[in-house]
């Protein structure tokens, strides 16, 4: 059985690095694919490096949006597949056999959520790793010990989705963290790891590009617990961001 996988791309005057992710997801092997690219109204060369993929994209729009988490919501909610990914326009696929791997965990462990590793590099050489988010098994609590799973690598069921509810539009960068908090640490959806990197995200993110951004983060982090109901440790948001320092430590070989 192939289930159905939905890979939303979100995308806004991206002409510099929109080829890696287009060509990551249509290069893969795995033969059940819908592809939905949502654009902002990209006025840039975008939207014609979309269209030399045409015949691999399932669904693209091209409009104005209320930012990267409303555009993602537009992509759930046009989505048909099983299981759905968010695949920004700075990141992409490491090999064309990640989807594979993804449906092989997924039909092994019978979760409703997947997530894996990740290398941040460098946004002119992507063969530059600058920071590996090498993750762990889940076991319940570690989101109050400051761990969360790389966003990018993080695969869930349409229908977890429709019971708990799409990105939160109040969040301007920790919306990510929100839904992964919602979804295993407060509803505890059964979820699975992947141990390998599956997911190349060029540095420079919005959270983490400057000191006060990432206070506003913080404070973000901090408002995803209380529209919960849930109550994090004392340590909790300050071993979030120091949990991330090994990150920059760790190496592997890179594939």
């Amino acid at each position: 059985m192939n289930p159905k996988i939905t890979i939303i791309t979100v995308c806004y005057n991206s002409e510099k690095t929109i080829e890696d992710t287009l060509q990551s997801v249509v290069n893969q092997l795995y033969p059940n694919i819908e592809y939905i690219i949502v654009d902002g109204g990209s006025t840039d060369n975008t939207l014609a490096i979309i269209d030399k993929y045409k015949n691999k994209i399932s669904v693209l729009i091209s409009e104005k949006d209320n930012g990267i988490y409303d555009a993602i919501n537009k992509g759930i909610g046009l989505a048909t597949g099983d299981i759905i990914a968010n695949l920004n326009s700075d990141d992409f696929y490491i090999d064309n056999h990640v989807i594979t791997d993804v449906v092989a965990t997924f039909e092994k462990e019978k979760t409703d959520a997947l997530y894996a590793d990740l290398y941040y590099v460098d946004a002119i050489d992507t063969n530059k790793i600058i920071r590996y988010w090498k993750s762990k098994q889940y076991k319940e609590g570690l989101f109050l010990k400051g761990w969360m799973p790389p966003h990018p690598t993080f695969f869930v069921k349409k229908e977890v989705y429709q019971k708990y509810g799409l990105f939160d539009l109040q969040f301007k960068s920790a919306a990510d963290y929100e839904i992964m908090l919602r979804f295993i640490h407060r509803y505890k959806v059964s979820i699975s790891y992947l141990p390998r990197v599956i997911v190349k995200m060029r540095v420079g993110g919005v959270s983490n590009a400057s000191l006060k951004n990432r206070i506003k983060a913080n404070q973000e982090d901090r408002k995803a617990w209380e529209v919960n109901g849930l109550k994090p440790n004392a340590l909790t948001l300050i071993f979030k961001p120091l949990s991330k320092l090994n990150q920059f430590f760790k190496k592997e070989q890179i594939k």
